[in-house]
């Protein structure tokens, strides 16, 4: 029995009663306390330097973005081909898992700087830190996926003379959807994050990141309160747009009857 799936207009509605609640308390909190302007800017005098700076802050969105869009890509790609020659190969598969476990105690902070001395300072320290905050949730989630495809079924694809790549395609490939779309859901947020620490320690092309340290550096309250809501409108598009991918590769899950055109891509 599928659970009961909410109206559309709900799924609008509730966000946006809990962002204008949150701006509410933002904003009475403010002004009731009469907190200083320096120490915590209105959501109007947020809003007043957005208007402002727009320009600025646009075309530093626009880096930002840029950085994540590829990092993500580059991540959740070498992640998932990972993934498969782990699981394909045991051997691959114990000298390579340990690596990956011991390479996540290492803060991505610690390993920017060199980055920074290894790729220069132009976009390709940015694009590597991204992408290795991608890089492991994915690699997990996904060889959990295949290796939680019942043996039996694969026995059965192949005594039904399924090839190495038709079954890859039509058994395990599906039943690694689910695990790496709530991989590069949880990675969108987080890349977003690697992209700024990226920005702070090699940054001489603008974004977000950039514009928030020099922001912070001049006690400008208003202007970092500025980019940390470009940084969350970025956090939001990027969700979006995992959500919209899985629902185009995964229409079964929405829809009892699965749309022609998503058919072909399956078909062998």
């Amino acid at each position: 029995m599928q659970p009961e799936k909410q109206p559309l207009w709900r799924s609008v509605l509730y966000p946006v009663i809990a962002f204008i609640l949150v701006i509410g308390i933002w904003w009475g909190a403010v002004e009731f306390y009469q907190v200083p302007r320096y120490v915590m800017p209105s959501p109007a005098d947020v809003w007043a330097h957005i208007l402002d700076d727009y320009r600025t802050l646009w075309i530093g969105f626009q880096v930002t973005f840029k950085e994540f869009l590829i990092g993500f890509v580059l991540g959740a790609v070498s992640g998932f081909v990972m993934a498969v020659l782990m699981d394909t190969s045991k051997t691959v598969r114990g000298v390579l898992y340990p690596i990956l476990i011991v390479s996540q105690a290492i803060p991505i902070i610690a390993i920017s700087a060199a980055l920074t001395i290894w790729l220069g300072f132009g976009l390709a320290p940015k694009l590597v830190i991204v992408a290795l905050v991608v890089f492991f949730p994915v690699v997990v989630n996904v060889l959990d996926g295949l290796r939680s495809v019942d043996g039996d079924l694969l026995r059965l694809a192949r005594s039904m003379g399924g090839t190495r790549w038709s079954i890859f395609r039509h058994v395990k490939m599906p039943a690694t959807l689910t695990p790496l779309f709530s991989a590069l859901k949880l990675s969108a947020t987080f890349s977003v994050t690697g992209a700024v620490i990226a920005e702070w320690s090699a940054s001489t092309s603008g974004g977000i990141g950039a514009y928030l340290m020099q922001a912070n550096s001049r006690l400008n309250t208003s202007g970092t309160f500025a980019a940390i809501a470009y940084l969350a409108l970025l956090g939001l598009v990027a969700f979006v747009l995992v959500i919209l991918v899985e629902y185009l590769l995964t229409p079964w899950r929405n829809k009892p009857m699965v749309p022609r055109w998503s058919t072909r891509f399956w078909r062998k």
